[in-house]
């Protein structure tokens, strides 16, 4: 709709807009997060998380509107059609911007339950924020270093256990767990920097994710298999997306079961399970690459195209 004005103007408006709903939701977010802290009774905590739930959609549904309104971008959207609320998923996807999570929120946020990070424990003293994903259910992760262990050996698997107790509650409430398993953005330099065997990817961290389906296995039994290509551009920020210099954006989604093996696996001691997990990640990594390969070559104009 207002895709014509330029481009500073549109990504300062939308800037400034998911600012100002972040300003009018976040009191209610407040609201009902320390209600559910103030009233530890089963059915106000569940009735506040399905509230709070509700208004993180809210907002997410609002910025896609705000991009929708301010930009014209053609989303080529493959493997989204038999996605449920009411199943849970672990997602994954290639990391090539801050844009991404915008991107996947825009497609998935009324397909599936809301998307949640595993965070370091220490992330709860965040001002503000640190309450609003304890209210919101981000599970938090209580890990040990190999150090500490070794200082109390009583320590070890202790961390995992931990981690399911504060999962427990996602038993009974269907529940999206998302990791990058590249852990970090990919660029030129990174990619030489690894010597990385894939020609569009990072090596994946493959121990995030075994924690991950280690703590929460008997509930994540799907993946979501994400892979997202900018057309024509390499290099996006999260300011290209908001001021409409990204014009196009295919997101390829493949449901894939998670090998039952690898389910609430002990990945830390046990090395056949960690080798196979590892073998089975680098696997669907190599697919990805090629899948990314491929999108490039279909997306790229043809020889003399625009000329």
């Amino acid at each position: 709709m207002l895709d014509f004005l330029p481009a500073p103007l549109k990504g300062t408006l939308a800037a400034l807009l998911i600012a100002l709903n972040t300003l009018v939701l976040f009191p209610f977010l407040m609201l009902f997060a320390l209600l559910k802290l103030l009233l530890p009774i089963t059915p106000v905590r569940k009735a506040c998380t399905v509230v709070l739930n509700t208004i993180a959609r809210v907002w997410i549904g609002f910025n896609n509107l705000v991009m929708d309104i301010l930009n014209k971008v053609e989303w080529d959207v493959r493997g989204a059609e038999n996605l449920s609320r009411q199943h849970w998923y672990f997602v994954t996807c290639n990391h090539q911007s801050w844009a991404d999570i915008t991107a996947i929120q825009y497609v998935l946020n009324s397909r599936i339950p809301l998307l949640k990070f595993f965070l370091k424990k220490e992330l709860i003293w965040v001002p503000l924020l640190g309450f609003a994903w304890w209210a919101l259910d981000f599970p938090f992760m209580h890990r040990h270093t190999k150090e500490q262990i070794a200082r109390k050996p009583e320590l070890k698997g202790k961390d995992i256990a931990a981690t399911q107790a504060a999962c427990e509650k996602f038993r009974y409430t269907p529940v999206t767990i998302f990791n990058f398993m590249e852990g970090t953005r990919f660029t030129p330099e990174k990619h030489k920097r690894q010597n990385s065997p894939y020609k569009h990817l990072l090596k994946p961290r493959a121990g995030g994710t075994a924690f991950v389906l280690g703590a929460m296995g008997e509930m994540l039994h799907t993946m979501l298999d994400v892979t997202i290509v900018y057309p024509g551009q390499d290099q996006v920020g999260i300011w290209d997306y908001f001021s409409g210099r990204v014009r196009r954006i295919v997101i390829d989604i493949r449901v894939r079961e998670i090998p039952p093996q690898f389910l609430g696996m002990d990945y830390e001691n046990n090395r056949e399970i960690r080798v196979a997990f590892q073998r089975w990640v680098s696997e669907l990594w190599a697919e990805k690459d090629a899948r990314i390969e491929a999108l490039k070559a279909t997306e790229a104009p043809a020889p003399g195209h625009g000329q």
